[in-house]
């Protein structure tokens, strides 16, 4: 069987761009395996209404791959994929991939110092390096709810919209009000006849300033990529400054706590429903919503909010604690993904075997957040403790391809069996991301999907995008090279 120098799992954002910039550091044999039908990873498969980027469009793409067309301040889900398409079409890397592939399985060859990967289709792939670019906002379910299977309406997943499903005329549910929940509300009461949101705990939420591109900036963008750039840079360092106020608590996250509440008076004349929306917890503990048109949405005839615990779905409905029955015709569950802090979705051995899912059951670390000791030639995209809380996801993620790119041409062009990370660098370097976590509004109390159940946080980076991408220069030295 052909052993491919890479091989990449996912074709998303992190995969493709992983593709591209191996290609430009030399190297050509690699293989994208996907599970879908197309491209777009999380971008293809929510498609729910209202779904949009809550980054601005500048700076939610790579740098090395320049959009000057984009038609939003803030883009939306559909114009993302179709500028991932796009990347594919442009880059060359459609023959790359081989489409409706999901692994299953990830085992390492001590002596040949090859992977195998197996597919659920049973064809397996050899690869000397592998890159796991799969997202951590990849998988969905149903949350556990008490008679969840009991309820006769129909039930909907934000990350799995049915299109078929008309929503005119009906009573609908919306339980979550997190970040895809206050762009889909908005969409629901336009259609649906009454609109009930089951709120557990209320988010901050900011105006979105979203306008058009105008066409004169998109043709200067086009014409002179440098004021793209200059935009972008612009852009950057203003998220950059936000940290100050969302990653630490600092006098500037009550800044933001102000500026939330007056968002919230500005829109919401009711004092009992300005109160019901007013959090409880410092802004950045949780994600930060952006959204100008939730608050009215709430607001409407056809729409009520409700705080009241839920007590069990039943045949009808939804029985909440304080003894009301709500008969619903559909219930949509906007309660977020399946988020694997755990390590991605099916079993990798590395070294003698060893268990990724095992060894991270409790806490997962890697070393930078790219690699982890004992399973050698493997790198991750948006692995642990690489989450921004203020700035673009992508900024970071440059930063680990550029990391994984180093790392495989050195295996490539030593000629190495492998490179693994050694135990006591990885250790004192999550020792220490551990410590800076301490300090940050994510630890500050709230509960957020950011935590395992015990409260470590395996999820978030404390700190700035730019510490971040300054940490990210690989070094042969903090690994056991093997020839």
């Amino acid at each position: 069987m052909h052993v491919h120098d890479t091989l990449i799992v996912g074709a998303g954002f992190s995969g493709l761009g992983t593709a591209i910039k191996l290609r430009q550091a030399g190297v050509d044999d690699i293989v994208i395996v996907e599970r879908g039908q197309r491209v777009g990873g999380t971008w293809r498969d929510n498609t729910y209404p209202g779904v949009a980027c809550d980054i601005p469009s500048l700076l939610y793409s790579f740098s090395f791959v320049r959009n000057p067309s984009w038609s939003r301040a803030y883009p939306t889900g559909a114009e993302i994929c179709d500028h991932i398409e796009d990347m594919a079409d442009q880059h060359g890397l459609t023959p790359l991939i081989r489409f409706d592939t999901e692994v299953t399985g990830l085992t390492f060859d001590d002596q040949s110092g090859a992977w195998t990967v197996t597919t659920k289709r049973r064809k397996q792939f050899r690869a000397r390096t592998v890159v796991l670019a799969s997202g951590p906002l990849a998988d969905h379910r149903f949350p556990e709810i008490r008679g969840i299977d009991s309820y006769r309406g129909h039930k909907i997943h934000s990350a799995s919209w049915d299109h078929d499903y008309d929503f005119t005329g009906k009573r609908v549910a919306v339980i979550g009000t997190g970040a895809s929940a206050v762009q889909i509300v908005p969409e629901l009461v336009k259609t649906a006849a009454f609109v009930k949101v089951f709120q557990r705990t209320p988010g901050w939420v900011l105006p979105r300033l979203d306008l058009p591109m105008p066409a004169a900036v998109q043709a200067l963008f086009a014409k002179v990529p440098a004021t793209q750039e200059i935009a972008r840079q612009a852009l950057y360092w203003g998220h950059e400054a936000s940290a100050a106020a969302l990653v630490w608590n600092t006098p500037m996250s009550g800044l933001v706590a102000r500026l939330g509440k007056a968002h919230l008076r500005q829109q919401v004349k009711d004092p009992w429903m300005r109160r019901q929306l007013t959090p409880d917890f410092t802004p950045g503990c949780k994600r930060m919503l952006i959204s100008s048109d939730y608050y009215p949405a709430l607001q409407r005839d056809n729409c009520k909010l409700i705080d009241w615990p839920i007590a069990t779905l039943s045949p009808a409905g939804i029985r909440t604690s304080d003894g009301v029955e709500h008969h619903l015709d559909a219930i949509v569950f906007a309660t977020g993904y399946d988020v694997h802090l755990s390590g991605p979705p099916f079993p990798v051995a590395g070294l003698g075997g060893r268990s990724l899912q095992q060894e991270w059951a409790d806490h997962a670390e890697a070393y930078k957040s790219a690699s982890a000791h004992g399973y050698p030639n493997l790198f991750f995209m948006t692995g642990p403790n690489s989450g921004p809380g203020h700035n673009s996801l992508l900024v970071y993620v440059e930063g680990q391809i550029a990391y994984a790119v180093d790392a495989i041409t050195t295996i490539l062009n030593r000629n190495l069996r492998y490179l693994d990370v050694r135990a006591d660098v990885q250790q004192r370097h999550n020792a220490q991301i551990q410590r800076r976590l301490t300090k940050t509004t994510w630890m500050s109390g709230c509960h957020s999907w950011y935590l395992t159940a015990d409260g470590f946080n395996a999820s978030m980076y404390p700190g700035f995008a730019t510490q971040y991408r300054r940490q990210m220069q690989f070094r042969a030295e903090d690994y056991t090279a093997v020839a």
